[in-house]
C-alpha cells in the first residue's frame, strides 16, 4: 500500500471518529466499491454507587498514579492511540513485547502495533520515559484518543 493511500485512509479514519463524537452515534460504515470501512465506539454504562458518607478531613490526598489510575486518559504522560484498530503489544505471536511496566524507552521506540485496515502501523514514543502503565490488552480493540501506555 502506498503512503499516500495510507495517509489517506487514516485520515478518513480519524474523519469518522470525529463524526461519530460529533454526531455522538456508535457506529459508522461506509462502503464504496471493494473498500469498506466500519468505525465503532463501545459504550459502557455504569451502574450509580451508593457509598457512605465520610469525613472529607480524614480522607488523605489522591496520590497522582492513583489519578492517573481512575483516569488514564488525563495523565500527562499518557500516550493515545491515533486510530481505530487492534493493539499488538509484540512484533508477532509468542515474540517478546515491545515494551513491558518499568521499562525505558527513547523518543521514536516503537511501543506496539496497531493494525487498521489490515496495516500495521507502529506506534512510537513520543518522549523518552519509564513506561509506569500499560493499558491494553494484545489483541484488544482501541479507538481513536484512547490511553494505550503511560511514560514518565
Amino acid at each position: 500500500m502506498s503512503d499516500k493511500k495510507q495517509k489517506l485512509d487514516q485520515d478518513l479514519i480519524r474523519q469518522l471518529a470525529e463524526l461519530l463524537d460529533e454526531t455522538k452515534l456508535t457506529e459508522i460504515e461506509l462502503e464504496r466499491d471493494d473498500f469498506r470501512v466500519r468505525v465503532a465506539r463501545q459504550i459502557t454504562i455504569e451502574a450509580p454507587v451508593h457509598a457512605a458518607p465520610r469525613a472529607e478531613a480524614a480522607a488523605p490526598a489522591q496520590p497522582a498514579a492513583a489519578a492517573a489510575a481512575a483516569d488514564p486518559s488525563g495523565h500527562p504522560g499518557a500516550v493515545p492511540s491515533p486510530m481505530v484498530g487492534t493493539a499488538y503489544r509484540a512484533p508477532e505471536p509468542g515474540a517478546r513485547n515491545f515494551v513491558e511496566v518499568g521499562d525505558t524507552v527513547a523518543a521514536g521506540d516503537t511501543l506496539m502495533i496497531i493494525e487498521a485496515m489490515k496495516t500495521m502501523n507502529h506506534i512510537p514514543a513520543p518522549q523518552a520515559g519509564r513506561v509506569t502503565a500499560v493499558l491494553v490488552e494484545d489483541g484488544q480493540p482501541v479507538e481513536y484518543g484512547e490511553p494505550l501506555v503511560i511514560l514518565e
